[in-house]
């Protein structure tokens, strides 16, 4: 079984390739795979379409939450690269439920990997915000003051 960060680098890379063609997900989904070297064909895993496809279902909402937290960055004028790691970060905090401490380190070495430093602190930033944001409940709730007992 692949590791779940593998899982959110493919997801990341139909997303980057979803938001250039702006085809069905669907359809992205299988562009990337059949792209891939016939060596490296690797199992559909339904992690990664989950994420892809819940990402681009929420897309609105996601935006709006990025779009409210990137103080004088509009969507579009982002670099595709951060803009895609947010939506995924963002997707999986809100509707996933992955620890959201979790959530941002994930981000940011997806941003170190396929962006540079001021990426990730870029990252890391409007990430940061909009955890603030959201409502302390559940899980998420202990985020930053260490293990409950």
């Amino acid at each position: 079984m692949p590791s779940r960060r593998n899982s959110r680098q493919r997801a990341l890379q139909i997303l980057f390739l979803w938001d250039a063609r702006r085809q069905p997900v669907e359809e992205t989904i299988d562009a990337y795979y059949d792209t891939l070297l016939s060596e490296e064909h690797p199992e559909r895993e339904a992690f990664v379409a989950d994420l892809v496809r819940g990402t681009v279902g929420h897309l609105a909402q996601v935006d709006e939450q990025i779009s409210r937290h990137a103080e004088h960055w509009r969507m579009e004028r982002m670099p595709a690269v951060d803009r895609n790691i947010l939506r995924l970060a963002v997707y999986e905090m809100i509707y996933v439920g992955t620890p959201v401490a979790v959530t941002i380190d994930e981000a940011l070495e997806l941003a170190r990997k396929f962006s540079n430093e001021e990426s990730v602190q870029f990252v890391n930033g409007v990430l940061d915000a909009i955890h603030r944001g959201m409502p302390q409940v559940g899980e998420n709730a202990g985020v930053g003051r260490g293990p409950e007992k």
